[in-house]
This record gives C-alpha cells, structure tokens and sequence, in this order.
C-alpha cells in the first residue's frame, strides 16, 4: 500500500493499523530548532484520544506519544522525527464475526476488492485509529507555527449534528472547550448530547456532523496559484479523514445561490492594511491567502458499524445480514475536531515554509 504521505516541505507518514502493536509517523521537513518535547504533543493528542466522554467510543488508550528520533536536547535537529503511539485496548475478538462479511458503509468490500486482503481487526488502515498519527504529527506543526507565527491561532469545531444546527447568534469561543462536542453554541451542545444519547441508547444508531476549522492571524501569501492553492491542499487535507464526504471553503456551496455582487468581498484601506467587509472567500483568493480567518468546513459521514441489522454480503458472494459489536463512536465527528486543526496546522506550515523559499521577504506592498 503507497501513498501514505501527504505535504510538500513538510511532510508526514503515517503507518500502522487500529489493532497492531502501534502506530505513527514520520515527519520530515521540520525546521531545526524548535522547542518539542513528547508533552508537547501530548496535549493534542489528549483531545482525541477515545474515552473523553461517554458520547466516544470507550476504548480506553493512553495514547502516549514517543519521540524516537528528530530531536536533541528538546528541540528539533531538522532531521526526521519519528513518532509512536503503542495500542494498549484492542479487543480483537469483537471483530470475529465480520471476517468473512463486509460492513455496509464502510471500507470493507473496497479494501477486499482493491488488495485481496484486509485486516478485519477494527478496519486496519480504514480505521479512525490512524488519526491519533496525525494528530502527532500535528502537534509537530504547531511547535513549528508557534516559532514562526506566534499569533496564529486554529480552532475547530462542530457546527451541526445529524438535524440539528448550532445558532451562529450565540458563538462563543470560549464555550468550545467546554463541552464534550466542541461545540460553540451551549444551548446546541445540550441538544446535541440528548440527541446522541437517544440515538446510542434506544435506536442503536449513529449520526453524521459539520466540523468547522478556523485559522485566525494568518499572513496574507501564503498559497500559489493554479496547482499549489491553499484552499486546494486544505481541501484535500480534511478530504483524507477518515468519514469525510464533503469539503467547503468559505461560503463554499452556499455561493452557488449568491449574486457577485452579494458574494463580493469590498475592501477598505484600513491604518493596518486592507479591510474586508465580509469574508465569503474564507480568506483565500485565487488561492493565495488574504490575511483574514481562513475558514474550512467539512461534513462526516455516520460511524458504519452500529448494532442494528443491516443487509450485507460474505467474501464467498452470499447474502447475509451483519450487527457490529464492539466499541465505536455513535458521532465520529466529535473527535474529527482536533484531527481537522492537525491537518489544518500540518498544511499552513507547509505553505508557509514553501511562501519562505520562493518569495522570502518579498511581496507587493499596499500603502
């Protein structure tokens, strides 16, 4: 299997599988000189880590980072830095009886089809378990970025569950980390919870959601136009999580029903520079970024395994019907939230490492 890395300068590997001995990443192209110690990383990779709250599938990990290499004396050497997660709470077991069916919904039947075998054991590679390397490997970035962009800040957050939506009116930022949804509307986080308990507890099911993922106090130049755009490695970024069936930038789909004139961003000269009277771009254009909040939201799809009966196939080509046991998540989109600010961090590093080797300093000037 190739293809398991993703960037330009900074580049990540991510390797193993949701039921091995471990998992991780490699990371390349990590600026020398960077503060980084396993701690680091490890308040990440606590935001994700399954078992936060009982709206998570509760497979207990630590998910302890190691720092097998990259490093000396706490900071970055500038060579590869490699990361492991050791899994502790597999329950291999739970999986016997999908051996020999595909799930419905899930990467079963094209994994067969594209390899001729696959790990049953929890999905493998498929598995939302290999997001805990990225998220790693995130925390690598945002070392990176806190030296070269103190003021950068990215914050995701859930945006809608299933039918429900949150009330832009009632934005808080500060209530994101509050709740066990990173939602920031309390009054949706409520709902959202009696909604997921009805749906785990009494329909033995699962529901899909809307992650939305912030970057304030970006730069404007970063990106290239036609095949290096900003919104274009973003896009495919959050499309590489596992579960993720939509991607938007800004107004995204919503600007379809829009006029230009409507959609149109005017600009002011403002003492700081220029002034945007509304972000529709989500702070990309042509793009290149234009120093406003870059806004991303992506769509996830509902968890495949759940308990009620669903019709299937075996491997031999019979018709059958399957229940999945074991732990999962009822909302994967719950912990898609710190996956989404990894992959956002990993790729504003990599634009920004790229934007420093062909342009520098340089840049037109306004004012």
């Amino acid at each position: 299997m190739s293809l398991n890395t993703f960037g330009h300068l900074f580049r990540i590997t991510t390797w193993g599988e949701s039921h091995g001995p471990a998992l991780g990443a490699t990371v390349d192209g990590c600026p020398p000189g960077v503060p980084l110690e396993p701690e680091q990383i490890q308040h990440w990779m606590e935001a994700r880590k399954p078992g936060r709250s009982k709206h998570t599938t509760q497979r207990r990990e630590a998910d302890e980072v190691e720092i097998l290499s990259g490093t000396f004396e706490g900071v970055t050497t500038g060579t590869p830095i490699q990361l492991m997660i050791r899994n502790t709470d597999q329950r291999s077991k739970d999986y016997g009886d999908i051996a020999e069916k595909f799930r419905p919904g899930h990467a079963d039947i094209t994994y067969w089809q594209k390899y001729g075998v696959r790990d049953y054991r929890g999905g493998g590679r498929s598995s939302a378990r290999e997001t805990a390397a990225r998220v790693a490997a995130g925390g690598v970035a945002r070392a990176a970025l806190g030296q070269l962009l103190p003021n950068l800040r990215i914050t995701g957050y859930m945006t809608a569950m299933g039918p429900l939506d949150i009330d832009r009116d009632r934005f808080d930022w500060e209530e994101i980390a509050r709740n066990d949804f990173w939602c920031p509307d309390p009054v949706a986080a409520q709902a959202f919870g009696d909604h997921l308990d009805w749906l785990r507890r009494d329909d033995h099911n699962s529901v899909g959601a809307i992650v939305e993922c912030v970057a304030r106090g970006l730069p404007p130049g970063l990106g290239a136009p036609v095949y290096g755009k900003l919104d274009t490695d973003l896009a495919a970024a959050m499309m590489s999580i596992n579960a993720v069936k939509g991607v938007e930038v800004g107004e995204g789909m919503q600007a379809a029903r829009l006029t230009g004139r409507d959609n149109a961003d005017e600009i002011s000269m403002g003492p700081g520079g220029p002034v945007y009277s509304s972000n529709h771009a989500g702070g990309i254009l042509g793009g290149i970024s234009t120093g406003q909040d870059v806004v991303v939201r992506f769509a996830v799809k509902p968890t495949s395994s759940i308990l009620s009966e669903r019709r299937t196939i075996t491997k031999a080509g019979e018709d059958t019907t399957i229940v999945t046991r074991g732990r999962h998540d009822p909302c994967v989109g719950i912990r898609a939230v710190p996956v989404a600010e990894a992959m956002m961090a990993c790729v504003l590093l990599d634009h920004l490492l790229l934007h420093r080797g062909q342009v520098g300093d340089g840049g037109g000037r306004i004012g």
